[in-house]
């Protein structure tokens, strides 16, 4: 929350709207900083804000806060200097961009799908709002908005019969745990992958890596005894192969970190993923409706 606050260059004379109230905590650093009438906060949950005002109240700060869908924002009390949201989103939410000053900023923690993505601090212009991902890695729970539910991929049956067998000369193997390569595959491939470790039948501990899509493409990944990596393949196409080519981009381009990422929000179905600058050759669309269920 700090590192947020530090980013977003809160100042006087800011009103700054909070998307996800919680426990209150952050509205109290903010109250604190400008003044409760500068500041409001709002949660889906009922419960919470009203336990937050409570303890607001006893710390001597009385925010406007509010139960409401956090992605339609507070349009009654806006516009904003400052937007921060402490929750994960799938796409930017338009309204926050249309309750924002020009010349004001959004602070979100985008996850394209959960654990696949991190804080990006979005500058308002006359028809976008743009900017870069932040260094660091940042995760929150996913907003819990009616319009906006986060995407699971379901496990499915990894039948070998139907596999092919290779070699692989890909080093990465926890591939989820380099985020910027993480994310980078997942702007070239269709849904959520769920990761994780089939059981070694000999020692009961972690076995091959296993990597299942969304359209139930499959790939197990262990090394053998002289340290050769093998792949089996399965599904509808090869997915490995796409990781593997993700890599490949990653390190062509100087293994980027968050640094040189950075998104533009047009609207509510034109967002771009870029690398180094917005018009650059590197850029990937968020399909409308990605990582959503209504």
């Amino acid at each position: 929350m700090t590192r947020m606050l530090e980013a977003l260059d809160i100042r006087e004379g800011d009103r700054v709207l909070e998307i996800g109230t919680g426990t209150g905590y952050n509205a109290a650093l903010v109250s604190h900083r400008l003044g409760d009438n500068a500041v409001f906060s709002v949660d889906v949950d009922p419960d919470l804000v009203d336990r937050a005002r409570e303890r607001l109240a006893g710390l001597g700060y009385r925010p406007c806060l509010a139960a409401v869908d956090g992605a339609a924002g507070l349009p009654e009390q806006g516009p904003y200097d400052r937007i921060i949201v402490t929750c994960a989103v799938s796409r930017v939410p338009w309204e926050w961009a249309e309750q924002t000053v020009l010349g004001g900023r959004v602070l979100v923690d985008v996850k394209i799908h959960a654990v696949v993505g991190n804080l990006v601090l979005l500058n308002r212009h006359d028809d976008r709002l743009e900017g870069p991902f932040c260094t660091g890695q940042a995760t929150f729970m996913h907003i819990r908005s009616p319009s906006m539910r986060p995407e699971r991929t379901e496990l499915i049956d990894r039948v070998h019969a139907d596999a092919e067998r290779r070699m692989t000369t890909e080093t990465v193997e926890r591939v989820w745990e380099n985020a910027p390569l993480w994310f980078l595959v997942h702007l070239s491939e269709p849904g959520r992958i769920e990761f994780g470790y089939t059981m070694d039948p000999e020692t009961g501990g972690p076995g091959a890596l296993f990597l299942v899509a969304k359209d139930g493409a499959w790939c197990e990944v262990s090394t053998g005894p002289d340290g050769t990596r093998i792949v089996l393949e399965g599904g509808p196409r090869r997915l490995w192969a796409a990781i593997e080519r993700a890599a490949a981009l990653w390190r062509e381009y100087g293994e980027p970190g968050w640094e040189r990422f950075g998104l533009t929000v047009h609207s509510a179905d034109q967002q771009i993923v870029w690398l180094d600058r917005p018009d650059g050759e590197l850029r990937w669309s968020i399909p409308p409706g990605s990582a959503l269920r209504c």
